[in-house]
């Protein structure tokens, strides 16, 4: 069963998000905030495993409250589910340890998605989100030649699974792409996370752009 907290301060939002995810046998909304403060006041005592937060909250704001609740609890999963599709968000929430970033405009079925693939150790990023960062990084580009970091620590095949997690691709996806089994993909990943310092997938989205490790088209 994955344990949920809500955290948003609109009432009705909150109401329609517990309504759909009642109906699912595997996720139970253990606890629900109305602020950052609220939110990281409430975690202690319900321990969820994973927080829907939204971004435009009063007191802390959501990427403030990821920001304190990560370095407190870091096994704990944060999906950010805002309206907001800002470069400046999305970079700082994912910056701040958020382990997915969804759109207000996503289907339900999706975000419902989206919490079992965090609870399950997975990142998600709202596809126009993707396709956004990659364009808003290009033309940054040039301007860090010089310092192209050591992609040799990577191997040949390691490069391969990042290319498709930058794509957006889960586990079973990379495995069908590169005919390798589940569990091979796993110890890529692992690898990968190691090498490159980086805690989840969507990290390893913006490492991988920023520092030129993968194609941009």
């Amino acid at each position: 069963m994955i344990k949920l907290m809500l955290v948003d301060d609109h009432a009705v939002l909150r109401d329609g998000l517990k309504n759909i995810l009642d109906m699912e046998s595997d996720i139970e909304v253990i606890a629900e905030a109305v602020n950052g403060n609220d939110a990281i006041a409430k975690v202690k005592e319900a321990m969820p495993d994973v927080i829907l937060m939204d971004i435009n909250i009063p007191e802390k704001n959501g990427i403030e409250a990821t920001s304190v609740i990560k370095k407190l609890y870091p096994s704990i999963k944060i999906l950010i589910l805002t309206m907001f599709d800002h470069d400046e968000y999305f970079m700082s929430a994912i910056r701040e340890g958020a382990d997915g970033y969804l759109l207000k405009d996503a289907p339900s079925q999706h975000v419902v998605d989206a919490i079992r693939s965090v609870a399950n150790g997975q990142s998600v990023i709202h596809p126009s989100m993707t396709k956004k960062f990659l364009g808003f990084m290009q033309p940054k580009v040039e301007e860090v030649e010089e310092e192209k970091p050591a992609d040799s620590m990577l191997t040949e095949r390691e490069k391969e699974v990042l290319l498709c997690l930058v794509q957006g691709m889960n586990n079973k996806e990379i495995a069908k792409t590169l005919f390798i089994s589940d569990k091979t993909v796993k110890i890529h990943v692992s690898n990968i996370f190691k090498k490159l310092g980086v805690k989840s997938r969507s990290q390893v989205v913006i490492y991988a752009v920023q520092n030129q490790l993968v194609p941009l088209s």
